[in-house]
């Protein structure tokens, strides 16, 4: 059994609350992930109602079940759940970290010129980012391709193909996720907002 000590009673009730929250994601009934875990679904529904103790073997098959690790299942909740940005104003930039993944950033960047298509301006690095478009319309050159991304519409792309971003007819805001190796290939060589390149 987990040895639950009285300040352990929070994770206790949040981890049975998450084992069912995912659960009901998935749209399986208690006999569904109960099948997937091997248990009876008795024991399923007193895991889930408190009824019965926590043990490490029934995590990892619950956690196994619902394609998830042991470690994400008995996670403990974090206090700093809102984060202020970092302000960037020389290029016009505002970057969050995420705090589940260090590697990972996320920046809000307006751009007001279109992106520099010299292939010598175009940068290539390790990594993926993820873009959405917040206002106006950006255009994303990709290699040899050119994409025009609208507002609320996204992209997703690896890094290793020659990219620049900018605007089209006016100025456009993004919002982009860069992983730990995009992130790195960008703050080797940060422009200026209005370049027509991005963060």
């Amino acid at each position: 059994m987990l040895p639950m000590t009285q300040g352990d009673s929070e994770l206790d009730s949040l981890v049975r609350k998450r084992i069912r929250a995912l659960r009901v994601a998935q749209g399986w009934s208690l006999e569904e992930l109960a099948d997937r875990a091997r248990f009876s679904q008795s024991t399923l529904s007193r895991i889930e109602n408190g009824r019965r103790r926590l043990a490490l073997d029934q995590l990892v098959a619950l956690a196994r079940a619902l394609d998830t690790s042991l470690d994400q299942l008995v996670e403990t909740a974090s206090d700093d759940v809102v984060t202020s940005p970092m302000i960037d104003s020389a290029h016009g930039l505002m970057r969050w970290p995420v705090k589940g993944d260090p590697g990972m950033s996320v920046v809000r960047q307006r751009m007001t010129e279109p992106p520099q298509d010299h292939p010598s301006r175009m940068r290539a690095h390790p990594g993926r980012e993820w873009l959405v478009v917040l206002s106006g319309t950006a255009v994303l050159l990709l290699g040899n391709r050119r994409f025009r991304v609208e507002t609320n519409q996204a992209a997703e792309f690896p890094t290793m193909l020659p990219h620049a971003i900018g605007a089209e007819g006016g100025p456009c805001e993004i919002l982009g996720i860069f992983d730990r190796d995009a992130r790195r290939g960008h703050q080797r060589d940060t422009p200026r907002a209005d370049s027509g390149d991005h963060a």
